[in-house]
């Protein structure tokens, strides 16, 4: 046996104390958010547990532990003269404000879905099949689309549409766009509010996912502009498309190159795609960081699987990184490609024919 250095021992054993920590988090934060705890405190300032617990209308014994655990976190403050707790505005954009670029909830509703996931994946790993995306935990759908929303309402009309050429005149003059891989919708409404004079299909294989789109268009008022349908992103009807999006989605596809054969096919000659992709780079090397981290486990409980359910099992990851997105791009007859905005979170991709 080889010596142990007790230094990086007791580093690595306070990383995973560390990593511990926020793992037993994920239910008392989401505890915070569905019964109001955190909403409460941005909006009425510094509470005792006593005036928190009244607030919300839960028991006082519950809000003082609860309030405890979350000092001892780091995401309330604590006031031992005063004996309140409150919410720093910097962890209000994390865990209140729904509509902040950094707003993290749905992160903890998919560490939710993946634990619940585990069941499944322990003999797909074995064997190497795939699980189905309606196969998984049925809270992963709507977990998904929120944990994405507030990249799409921050940037999206802001700065990714502008970033592409001539698409957003085309958009304020009425342009005809498929919403590839929609999901619940979220960013099909948005552009369905921004763009007024263009239309808006948004397609997902997912039926109870088309449900929850068609129920999300008609909730904001973009029911004129907008449609869903139940479709394959291979299979996907319309001609002529002015543009097509692609939000979180490629890497999920079993195939890929078919999706992008077809999307060619679908475009007019001076058509847009538009592809979103989780950013990453090519080498392993280059995501050993934290917003990898969480990517990767995410590909490895989600993404892998739900791809090699599908025909073909590409399985590129969400991690796969511009070059593998590349190849399929241009191997679906694309020839121009470049990469045309970049966040934290996100690559933005414009494919033209």
């Amino acid at each position: 046996m080889k010596a142990i250095d007790e230094t990086k021992l007791n580093q690595f054993v306070g990383q995973l104390l560390g990593d511990l920590g926020g793992a037993l988090s994920v239910p008392l934060v989401r505890l915070g958010d569905r019964l109001g705890l955190y909403q409460a405190l941005h909006a009425e300032g510094p509470m005792t547990p006593a005036e928190l617990a009244a607030r919300t209308n839960i028991a006082e014994r519950y809000a003082r532990e609860w309030l405890s655990h979350q000092a001892a976190s780091g995401y309330l403050s604590y006031d031992a003269k005063t004996g309140k707790f409150s919410l720093p505005p910097e962890q209000a954009m994390v865990l209140a404000d729904q509509d902040s670029p950094v707003y993290l909830q749905g992160g903890f509703d998919l560490a939710v879905t993946m634990m619940e996931n585990q069941a499944l994946l322990e003999p797909a790993f074995r064997s190497g099949k795939g699980v189905g995306w309606g196969e998984q935990s049925q809270c992963l759908f709507c977990a998904a689309g929120r944990f994405f929303r507030p990249g799409y309402l921050n940037h999206l009309v802001q700065s990714w549409l502008p970033a592409l050429d001539q698409v957003v005149a085309k958009l304020e003059q009425g342009a005809t766009v498929a919403d590839v891989g929609c999901g619940h919708g979220f960013s099909t409404v948005i552009l369905a509010k921004a763009f007024p004079r263009s239309t808006f299909i948004g397609y997902d294989f997912h039926a109870g996912s088309v449900e929850q789109a068609r129920a999300h268009a008609r909730e904001h008022g973009v029911t004129a502009n907008t449609r869903f349908e139940v479709a394959l992103a291979s299979e996907f009807p319309g001609k002529d498309l002015d543009l097509v999006t692609f939000f979180d989605c490629l890497h999920d596809m079993g195939d890929p190159v078919g999706a992008a054969r077809h999307v060619r096919q679908a475009l007019k000659p001076d058509g847009t795609w538009m592809i979103v992709e989780p950013a990453a780079g090519d080498r392993l090397d280059d995501n050993l960081n934290p917003v990898s981290r969480l990517y990767y486990a995410a590909s490895t409980m989600i993404c892998v699987p739900t791809s090699l359910d599908q025909p073909v099992g590409a399985a590129l990851g969400a991690q796969a990184g511009l070059k593998a997105l590349s190849a399929v791009i241009s191997e679906g007859g694309f020839r121009n490609l470049r990469k045309a905005a970049q966040t934290p979170f996100n690559m933005i991709l414009e494919a033209r024919p």
